[in-house]
């Protein structure tokens, strides 16, 4: 493959530098904001974060991640939860140019399991929503969730 093989996503600099994963999640007032970035730290390790007030009173808190270390975490849950076929499934529907957006249910994720949902609707709470930018979203998508059959 060119650009992203499996084995570049781990090891080359210059598609590292190529990836940058935002992650945003809404704490809502009754919600602990701990609770809520432990649900994202289960799903993609440390990234930065930082918080904003909302006019709902509750809070939107922001994680970044600029390499491709920030969804190694998910890539190892997906395969332990074998639903890469279904992942594969949600992140294309969020497929860009050259950019991948999918949600991740934020009660389903502190439990440090996997579920995708819709932006609104499926995740009481509010969903995770993931938005990763790179020059081959198609590939990443293969290394991230590659094909079991």
């Amino acid at each position: 493959m060119q650009g992203y093989d499996s084995e570049c996503f781990g090891g080359c600099d210059e598609a590292m530098d190529k990836i940058s994963v935002q992650v945003e999640v809404e704490i809502n007032p009754t919600e602990s904001e701990e609770k809520v970035k432990r649900a994202v730290e289960n799903m993609f390790g440390n990234l930065e974060f930082e918080t904003k007030p909302m006019p709902n009173g509750g809070h939107l808190l922001m994680g970044r991640g600029k390499s491709i270390d920030a969804l190694t975490k998910l890539q190892n849950l997906l395969r332990r939860e074998r639903i890469r076929d279904a992942a594969r499934k949600a992140i294309y529907e969020g497929l860009g140019t050259k950019s991948l957006t999918f949600y991740l249910n934020k009660q389903v994720a502190y439990v440090d399991h996997v579920s995708f949902c819709k932006p609104t609707g499926e995740s009481p709470l509010g969903p995770i929503r993931v938005e990763v930018q790179c020059d081959n979203p198609r590939e990443l998508i293969d290394w991230l969730a590659p094909r079991t059959t």
